[in-house]
């Protein structure tokens, strides 16, 4: 298992990826989280997602089924919400593994963070999970396409994409 890289140390290593990633998160509120079932088929299912200090915490409902897939496998993938079939809004993907946050001060952090956003606050129970970067990628297509891809081995990598 490759070391634990919270979403600051990630963006601190590919600040372009990161920033890319970050907006597009933030412009829907909104990503498609893929988790692993318990039969192994995979599941995705819409996530709610914040920016809190150097952590990317998904918050969800206690003892949902994607809650309970990250508590058995934490390897999860989370992908921007595509709603534009040309793919020119870009579409940004990270490979990672969640943590079970129960840390009192991260949780209310995120507590405060859902306020400010949508003024409401969820109730305990619930889940909250910190994700740990392993790779992530940017594409978008259109007159300036573009793709960035990260990992720890390979580093960021930009390349210019054509379409045929």
């Amino acid at each position: 298992m490759l070391p634990q890289m919270n979403w600051g140390s990630f963006a601190s290593v590919s600040p372009e990826l990161a920033e890319l990633g970050q907006a597009r998160f933030q412009r829907q509120q909104l990503c498609m989280v893929g988790t692993i079932r318990r039969n192994g088929w995979p599941r995705v299912s819409p996530c709610e997602l914040d920016f809190v200090g150097d952590q990317l915490l998904l918050g969800m409902m206690w003892q949902s089924p994607k809650a309970r897939d990250l508590l058995r496998d934490s390897r999860c993938v989370l992908h921007s919400c595509t709603s534009d079939r040309h793919g020119t809004e870009g579409d940004f993907k990270l490979y990672g593994r969640a943590q079970d946050v129960q840390d009192s001060t991260t949780r209310a952090a995120y507590r405060a963070a859902i306020k400010a956003r949508i003024d409401w606050e969820p109730d305990d129970p619930f889940h909250l999970f910190e994700i740990d970067v392993e790779s992530a990628g940017y594409i978008v297509f259109g007159e300036q396409p573009l793709a960035l891809a990260w990992d720890p081995s390979g580093g960021t990598r930009r390349r210019p994409q054509r379409l045929e």
